[in-house]
């Protein structure tokens, strides 16, 4: 059983943390359910386990937390949907790759219900959208923005922290970090590709898109 929260309120960084600590441990105990945690974050900057200093840019416009996850900086803040997963990895497979790859494949799944074509690109982790509208770049391949990151942390094969999707932050909050390390390309949201879409328009293609990848893996 995966237990589903939703939290409207925003909900301070050190919170979250706490919570996700605390429910991995009964999980791996035994003694609680999985758990998919649907949030917001006032504005503030994570880095993760490869983070360079100089992807920093602007180190005192948000507070900064090390989110001992996987990947590089990024953001969070209001207008942007984060998932924080905590799911049993070993009865999927003890397989990371794969795990990491479900959880874009959820994405490109959820951003299908809307119409949007969701890609993944080797060598950089999250979901990418192309913007055909844009001038092309140098090497004359179509502009792409990211629309989705992704940074996970296991313990005894156990998910913390999850993803994130942009719905309608606030986009020149980004400037204050090089996203993931990836300079060459930008960031997009759902309202910046044009689409009225709302959090709880999000939510409910999340959790109708969720069992197919995760649920079948257990069985």
């Amino acid at each position: 059983m995966v237990e589903w929260i939703t939290t409207d309120a925003l909900t301070p960084y050190e919170e979250a943390l706490a919570f996700m600590e605390a429910r991995v441990a009964g999980i791996i105990a035994g003694d609680a359910d999985e758990c998919v945690w649907l949030l917001e974050h006032p504005p503030l900057y994570t880095a993760g386990t490869s983070a360079k200093p100089q992807d920093l840019v602007d180190p005192d416009r948000f507070p900064v937390y090390e989110a001992r996850r996987g990947g590089e900086y990024t953001y969070h803040g209001p207008g942007q949907r984060v998932v924080y997963v905590m799911l049993n990895v070993g009865k999927r497979g003890h397989d990371v790759r794969r795990f990491v790859q479900d959880l874009e494949a959820w994405v490109i799944a959820t951003l299908a219900t809307f119409n949007i074509t969701g890609e993944i690109r080797d060598g950089r982790i999250g979901v990418w959208v192309q913007r055909p509208e844009r001038p092309r770049s140098a090497n004359g391949t179509i502009a792409e923005d990211k629309i989705a990151a992704i940074g996970i942390r296991l313990r005894k094969w156990v998910s913390f922290h999850g993803i994130s999707i942009n719905v309608e932050p606030d986009l020149t909050h980004f400037d204050g970090i090089v996203p993931c390390g990836i300079r060459d390309h930008g960031v997009t949201s759902l309202v910046d590709l044009g689409l009225p879409v709302g959090m709880d328009d999000l939510d409910v293609a999340l959790k109708a898109t969720f069992d197919d990848i995760f649920m079948t893996s257990t069985t």
